[in-house]
Formats: C-alpha cells, structure tokens, sequence
C-alpha cells in the first residue's frame, strides 16, 4: 500500500498563526479561513484545481496589512508540499501549465528541486481586487518558492481584469504543481536528478 502523501504544518509568529493540513493524492476537497476573502478563493482554487485536499486556519494582524498573512500562508504550503513529497523517490518533479481566465492568460513552470528561486513577470494597469492588492500574489509565491525549494516561473503572457489574471495564475500554479508532485510509476524507486540526490 502506497504512504500517504499528507503534511499538518503549525506555524506560529508574532504577526501570524497559521494551521495547514494538506494532502497531495486527494480530490479537490478545502476548507480555508485567512480572514481576507480573496485569498480565501485563491486558495480553494489551488485544491479545486490540483486535486488537493487543503485545510488551512490562519489569524494574522489584518488591521496593520494583509502582508503577513498572504506571505505567511504562502510559507505554510510550501512546507506542507515540501514535507508531503517526502524522499521525492519517483517524483516527476517538473510542472507546466497555461492558463486562460477570460481576456487573461498565465503561465507557471515549477521544479520541485530544492533550489528555491522565484521569477515573477506580471505586469497589471489595475492592482486593486476590492481592498486586495494584486501584487502581494507575488508574496506569496516568493514564501512558496522558499519554503517548498522550488524553481518557480510565473509569467502573465497578457490580461486586463485583475481579479482574472490573479486567478489565472492560481489556477495554472495548481495545475503545474499537482503535475510536478505526481509519482512516475516507472520510477518509483530512483530520484529524479542525475547527481544521485534531490534533497
């Protein structure tokens, strides 16, 4: 019988406290408070979309900024990813994917490779979705990306609506993630790197 692949994170700062229960062999189930909406949606989006089943209870310092907690939470899920992959034995390790949302279009390529680096090329005339702004989706894939060791590219090719272009992106993430994090069942046994470790 296959391990299961879950993680139950808790993380507790000054600014925030954040619990993540996620499981990567799931069926799209969530069930997420951030106490910031738009997050919220995002984030059911990224299940919905990598079939992951994600639970998340997060309580930040939201009269200062959102800031914290959507990096914060960003943090969480890749040290959820991170540890839920385990060894990385049979990893695909590599995830594609495009994304259209309307008049919007994003593409995200991701390496679970433990060498976190983020490269971000979005550019919007408009960055308010109600009271969220639109750059901080860039927080929170720079906390991922650290968190998870992961290369992650994110890339808007062109969009006008914000609230588009972010989902988009969250949804070509999930894709390429529930992609990158699948097990190749013809190598199940060896590590996806030519140096013999994937650490």
């Amino acid at each position: 019988m296959a391990q299961a692949r879950t993680a139950t994170i808790k993380r507790d700062t000054k600014e925030t406290k954040i619990s993540l229960q996620l499981a990567l062999d799931g069926s799209g189930q969530s069930s997420v408070d951030t106490g910031i909406p738009f997050l919220d949606h995002m984030l059911d989006l990224v299940a919905r979309h990598g079939l992951f089943d994600l639970t998340i209870k997060a309580k930040g310092d939201l009269a200062v900024d959102y800031h914290h907690t959507v990096e914060d939470v960003g943090i969480v899920l890749g040290m959820a990813v991170k540890e839920a992959i385990g060894d990385k034995r049979g990893l695909r390790r590599y995830g594609f994917f495009i994304a259209p949302m309307d008049e919007s279009l994003a593409r995200v390529a991701l390496d679970l490779s433990n060498r976190p680096v983020l490269v971000y090329k979005v550019a919007a005339d408009n960055l308010m979705i109600r009271d969220f702004n639109l750059g901080l989706v860039k927080e929170f894939f720079q906390g991922f990306a650290n968190a998870a060791g992961a290369n992650l590219h994110i890339a808007l090719e062109y969009g006008e609506e914000p609230h588009h272009i972010a989902e988009c992106i969250f949804k070509a993430f999930a894709k390429a993630l529930d992609a990158a994090t699948q097990i190749d069942p013809r190598a199940a046994s060896s590590l996806p790197s030519t140096k013999g470790l994937l650490t």
